[in-house]
């Protein structure tokens, strides 16, 4: 089953199953953002830290063989190695990140700068990454979601959200209403067959709807 379909048939699997039994995305990641202007205060850059769940991270050391001695923390040798890991991306992978301006989602570049570190038995990863055009925020709030389409990936903005080089901008976080979206999604798989293919019937992907929103607004220079 391809991703996409993994992530659908999960959240296909929880809304058709009678309670209690509930699917879930296979891995989690605490997300943090630092929001960078440059000195004409245009949005310039987006630095992304990922904080991946205790089990995907033994699997990773498991897979790079690194903390071989199981203290929960990698030696410089193991940090080289690890570095890069989540940054060599398939074409056409967005990386999970959605920055929309005015309606228009802003283009980024692929990932620079990656690092990668275990605290705590938890890989932590960083990658930057450019912003086309480096816009000027003038009052319009730009809007920056971390989310995985199909939601096999489930990313939790609780990590620090910071904003660099302006200190005359605000950010507010606009939590996503699961409720409400798991029951309009489960309103429209219910009027399928059990055997619908649920992207020949356009069932909408879902990652989004489960995003925290990080709008950030400045005012005009």
């Amino acid at each position: 089953m391809s991703k996409r379909l993994n992530g659908i048939a999960a959240a296909a699997c929880m809304m058709l199953a009678p309670a209690p039994i509930a699917a879930h995305p296979h891995v989690f990641i605490d997300t943090g953002l630092e929001i960078i202007f440059d000195a004409e205060g245009r949005l310039t850059h987006v630095k992304v830290t990922w904080k991946y769940d205790d089990l995907y991270s033994l699997l990773l050391a498991e897979d790079y063989r690194v903390d071989s001695d199981g203290d929960g923390a990698l030696t410089d040798a193991e940090r080289k190695e690890l570095t890069g890991f989540d940054a060599d991306w398939v074409q056409g992978y967005a990386g999970d990140l959605e920055v929309v301006l005015d309606g228009q989602v802003l283009a980024l570049s692929r990932p620079l700068d990656p690092t990668a570190d275990m605290i705590d038995g938890r890989i932590i990863s960083t990658h930057i990454r450019e912003v086309a055009g480096t816009p000027l925020l003038e009052g319009d709030p730009v809007s920056l979601k971390a989310f995985d389409p199909t939601y096999y990936t489930a990313y939790d903005m609780t990590l620090p959200v910071v904003l660099k080089g302006r200190s005359d901008c605000v950010f507010t976080r606009i939590e996503p209403d699961i409720e409400g979206q798991l029951a309009q999604m489960q309103a429209q798989l219910l009027t399928l067959d059990a055997n619908a293919d649920l992207e020949e019937n356009d069932i909408p992907l879902i990652g989004g709807e489960f995003a925290t929103d990080i709008r950030v607004t400045c005012p005009a220079l």
